[in-house]
């Protein structure tokens, strides 16, 4: 069984967190405003010209703010380029997702917002809607009294992961998380993402004898 990626959402319907195992689709950067930082680093538009991962540039500046020092890390002589033929060529990148990974999560919470909507209209308030299946990949749903909705997805074949869900809520959420002073839960401006969190649910997931 493959488990894909993980999403969890708070009460107000904000993606606030978001891990991924065995994607082949990398995830496209959301656009500028549409995503709260602390929900994954990779997809978070930055908009800082200082920021390592966009600008080259290393600068040493003295306290009178004169710089006196500027690297722009551009080698005077053009390094050796590997040959195809070696074993050690790097593989070409995954693809990318053609949404961005903003309305990526939109879609997610409406697939469910609206799958659960129905199932309470046509079969009762009682009834519950956790997971649905498609040709290509499962989606797993578990919602806390809270109103925080966790959401897994996985290959089609594979088992209710509801109990994967409840645990790491039960497990990681609850201790990383619900009791960190430094999580500003439903702040509405921030996700919850932090290296314990990330770092506890990937050995959780990982130790799983269905993962593969």
């Amino acid at each position: 069984m493959t488990i894909y990626s993980l999403y969890i959402y708070d009460r107000h319907c904000a993606c606030v967190y978001y891990q991924d195992w065995h994607r082949t689709v990398r995830p496209k950067l959301a656009v500028e405003g549409g995503l709260l930082p602390a929900v994954y680093a990779p997809v978070y538009p930055s908009t800082n010209p200082d920021d390592a991962s966009y600008s080259n540039r290393n600068t040493l500046a003295s306290s009178s703010g004169v710089v006196v020092a500027v690297n722009e890390d551009v080698p005077r002589t053009p390094l050796p380029t590997q040959s195809s033929h070696s074993p050690i060529a790097q593989l070409p990148p995954p693809p990318t997702s053609s949404l961005s990974f903003d309305e990526e999560a939109k879609l997610v919470y409406g697939v469910v917002l609206s799958l659960r909507n129905m199932i309470k209209k046509l079969s009762g308030k009682d009834e519950q809607f956790t997971n649905y299946q498609t040709s290509t990949y499962k989606l797993h749903l578990y919602e806390t009294l809270s109103g925080y909705k966790f959401v897994m997805l996985s290959d089609p074949n594979a088992d209710s992961l509801r109990f994967v869900l409840r645990q790491i809520y039960s497990g990681p959420f609850l201790e990383y998380v619900v009791r960190n002073p430094l999580v500003e839960m439903d702040s509405r401006e921030r996700g919850i993402d932090n290296e314990y969190f990330r770092m506890s649910t990937d050995r959780l997931v990982r130790g799983l004898t269905v993962f593969q």
